[in-house]
């Protein structure tokens, strides 16, 4: 199932008592519409979702789903390392409105091949909304092998997509040879997009899009347009910009990024702490190489 070619895995905005900001998140929710985003991932890794509270990511989903409105797709990210609870969360995320569940592969617990799908199938039961797989092993320390993700989408019709955060082009090559056409492989990393589309991936869950969501989409659109020379020169000449987003743990960078444009985002919670002064000169002067701040 297609859900657009960019979509943006959203910071969590915080005032400076460290409280969530529901302000800030409709006001980004808006800007991410206005600006290249076909919609906004709530919740994921780039929000911090650990370090949220079951009563904030329903106050966030509420403020996300009406800022999105009728202009782009609402993801959420629901799941858990415990299988119960990520059902239980997943069903109120479909009463919250969401267009589809982002569900991460259990982290710490390490599961076999056949826990994560009897895990997947749980709460592929549990909700009737689509469901995009998110396949990340330096976060979680599993991966979600190919013919894992085959299972999966042959035995639970909602289960229609996947992030792949991988770093491997050959895992997402072997995706695409395994999975019926219309199951969409999204990349999880910025820097792996144009390659990811080329072998038929269907865009991104970004998080450079917070600051070049047009540019990536305009990439996107190249690339499956079939001019590789446009969608190459863009892939190029932002390729510094994918990889310096993530000189640290994301979300940190981009939450710098963004606090040095205006915004006023707020610091990462702990256990994440905020930039030294040396990974903030370089996000400074990459924001500046770009033209993006003063």
């Amino acid at each position: 199932m297609y859900f657009g070619k960019v979509l943006t895995a959203m910071v969590t905005p915080y005032t400076h008592d460290g409280e969530v900001d529901y302000a800030k998140v409709q006001k980004l929710t808006r800007h991410l519409l206005h600006n290249g985003s076909d919609g906004v991932l709530i919740c994921g890794t780039t929000g911090e979702s650990p370090c949220l509270t079951p009563d904030e990511r329903a106050k966030l989903w509420a403020a996300a789903k009406e800022a999105v409105g009728t202009d782009g797709r609402l993801i959420l990210g629901t799941t858990d390392n415990e299988t119960a609870f990520s059902c239980d969360v997943a069903k109120k995320a479909e009463r919250a409105g969401a267009d589809a569940l982002l569900a991460v592969a259990p982290y710490y617990n390490k599961p076999s091949q056949e826990g994560l799908y009897r895990h997947f199938a749980k709460i592929a039961a549990s909700a009737d909304i689509p469901i995009i797989l998110y396949n990340i092993p330096g976060r979680t320390g599993v991966t979600i092998q190919p013919e894992t993700v085959l299972r999966l989408a042959e035995d639970c019709p909602n289960i229609v997509a996947i992030k792949d955060a991988t770093g491997s082009l050959d895992s997402v090559s072997q995706l695409k040879t395994l999975l019926p056409e219309d199951f969409a492989v999204y990349s999880g990393d910025d820097s792996l997009t144009l390659p990811i589309v080329t072998v038929g991936g269907a865009g991104v869950i970004s998080v450079a899009s917070h600051l070049i969501g047009k540019e990536i989409a305009a990439m996107i659109t190249a690339c499956q347009a079939g001019d590789l020379v446009t969608a190459r020169k863009l892939h190029l000449q932002y390729f510094e910009m994918f990889k310096k987003l993530f000189i640290t743990t994301n979300p940190v960078p981009v939450k710098a990024c963004l606090n040095l444009l205006g915004w006023d985002m707020g610091d990462c919670r702990l256990p994440l702490a905020p930039p030294t002064e040396q990974e903030l000169a370089v996000l400074s002067e990459l924001l500046q190489k770009y033209g993006l701040l003063d």
